[in-house]
């Protein structure tokens, strides 16, 4: 009845099988594969991201799209076509060679960088970057050219769908505005809090085995709902989440001397999991079954992490697990460990930021990538550009220290620029989720007796319907709208962090 459409939806399928591969090695490179294997699968990936470019780019496609338009689909089909549309249209706008050599160029810097990193050796990072950055620059100006977006807004286009500069720009100034002020006053809280109860909390003493805590992860992520039949957790070198919905691949990393970075880090990525193992399976293959856009898939995670995971009842949710695990102590009591996972303190590590301060990291970073994407700023100046924004921003000191400073993150070494915005993005959809829940599901502290009995479902519940069922049958903005009756509102991120940090 369809048979243009039927057709594109079968190229979709065949790409989406080629895509599960490729996630799968892409995992492997990073949790699994021999150092030594490191060339040999490089060179591999870059053939397939070639050959998937080929089948985007086939020149049938074009007819296809247009006599699809004209036949009677129905409203998912139309939104699928109108997904199909839009990856057609940004893999016709780069041609195979810069697709190739940037798969290229971003695995030799990526792997480079995991000794690199421990290493402090900016200058070795710093000759692998300048391709990727030149390379980021061409796909930029390429996009640019064929959608008629600015380049950097072109990049974060593949992300964050309809989202602009100047929008971030606007959403990140309201929050400058704000924010250090409010980091004044509930440190000052916090301190004053320390002297009525005798001093600062009890924090968990390790060492903290690798063994134990990764025992425990699972637990956690069992309770979290986490489908062990349909996904994995293990290690790397920067925690992420890959694979795709029937085959989910989680990633952490352990510090015996530090229990919640490794735990946290897993109860991120788990948002991010349960996200991908609930989009909709009669849907799967197709573009409108992906995830809407990455701020919302963060969004997931950071309503793991942060509304649910930092909560007071979800600490003492873990409590008890933590002694089952690692023995009683003063640290795993419910106050002190509510009190530790909610503590501000300006720190170096954006992945081990408390919920106030990291928005800052966040901003950092895309002022600096937004920065060199445009021109106005070259490889060679990352370093100087940090350390000024990390001191006016944070009041912390970082010259000299490129492993805890810009080496720290793994975003830039694969070319991943203009993602970076979508994690304050997230967090603030994140916050408008829970606010919504809490007005129209279970009004006041209700809510709050069902996480203390480690009754997630509302929450679950309330996600599944309104966010994972969803996939991309809507814009990023339509979706919210349908959600939450608003389009993105960072008023509920603010009212959020005043109650939690302020009461």
């Amino acid at each position: 009845m369809n048979p243009a459409y039927d057709e594109l939806r079968a190229v979709w399928t065949r790409l989406y099988r080629f895509g599960h591969l490729q996630a799968l090695a892409d995992w492997d490179r990073a949790a699994m594969m021999p150092a030594h294997s490191h060339t040999a699968r490089a060179s591999a990936m870059a053939e397939m991201d070639g050959l998937m470019h080929g089948l985007r780019t086939d020149p049938q496609l074009s007819g296809l799209l247009a006599r699809a338009d004209a036949e009677p689909l129905d409203p998912f089909q139309r939104a699928n076509l109108r997904e199909i549309r839009r990856d057609w249209r940004a893999s016709n706008a780069l041609p195979a060679a810069l697709i190739e050599a940037r798969s290229l160029a971003g695995a030799r810097c990526e792997h480079a960088w995991r000794t690199q990193r421990p290493a402090n050796d900016w200058a070795g990072f710093l000759g692998n970057f300048r391709e990727v950055l030149r390379l980021g620059r061409e796909t930029a100006q390429r996009l640019s050219d064929a959608t008629g977006l600015a380049p950097y807004d072109a990049l974060m286009d593949q992300f964050e769908p309809g989202m602009t500069g100047v929008e971030v720009d606007r959403v990140f100034g309201d929050l400058q505005q704000w924010l250090p002020g409010l980091v004044q006053r509930v440190r000052a809280h916090q301190s004053r809090d320390d002297a009525l109860r005798g001093g600062p909390p009890a924090e968990p003493v390790g060492p903290f085995p690798a063994a134990a805590q990764r025992t425990l992860n699972r637990d956690v992520m069992s309770l979290l709902g986490f489908d062990f039949e349909a996904g994995r957790l293990d290690e790397s070198a920067h925690p992420f989440s890959g694979g795709v919905p029937e085959d989910t691949r989680l990633t952490t990393r352990y510090s015996e001397a530090s229990l919640m970075q490794g735990l946290m880090g897993t109860v991120h990525e788990t948002g991010h999991g349960r996200y991908e193992q609930n989009l909709p399976r009669d849907w799967l293959g197709q573009p409108v079954a992906n995830p809407r856009s990455m701020a919302i898939h963060e969004s997931q995670s950071l309503s793991f992490e942060m509304q649910l995971g930092r909560s007071r009842e979800f600490a003492g949710v873990l409590a008890p697990k933590l002694a089952a695990h690692f023995g009683a102590q003063a640290g795993f009591e419910p106050d002190a460990l509510y009190r530790s996972m909610t503590r501000v303190s300006p720190g170096l590590i954006r992945v081990d930021a408390d919920e106030l301060t990291y928005p800052a990291h966040v901003m950092l970073r895309y002022r600096i990538e937004r920065a060199l994407i445009e021109g106005s700023a070259e490889a060679d100046e990352i370093p100087a550009l940090w350390d000024e924004s990390m001191q006016s921003l944070l009041g912390l000191d970082t010259r000299g220290n490129f492993r805890d400073g810009c080496l720290q993150d793994v975003h830039w070494s694969d070319g991943s620029f203009g993602y970076f915005p979508c994690y304050t993005l997230g967090a603030m959809y994140a916050a408008q989720w829970f606010a919504t829940i809490r007005r129209h599901m279970l009004p006041g502290s209700e809510l709050d007796v069902h996480i203390a009995r480690a009754d997630f479902a509302p929450v679950f519940d309330w996600l599944r319907e309104h966010i994972w069922s969803q996939a991309s049958r809507w814009s990023t903005a339509e979706l919210a709208q349908r959600a939450s009756g608003e389009a993105l509102n960072p008023a509920h991120f603010r009212r959020h962090l005043e109650a939690r940090y302020l009461g």
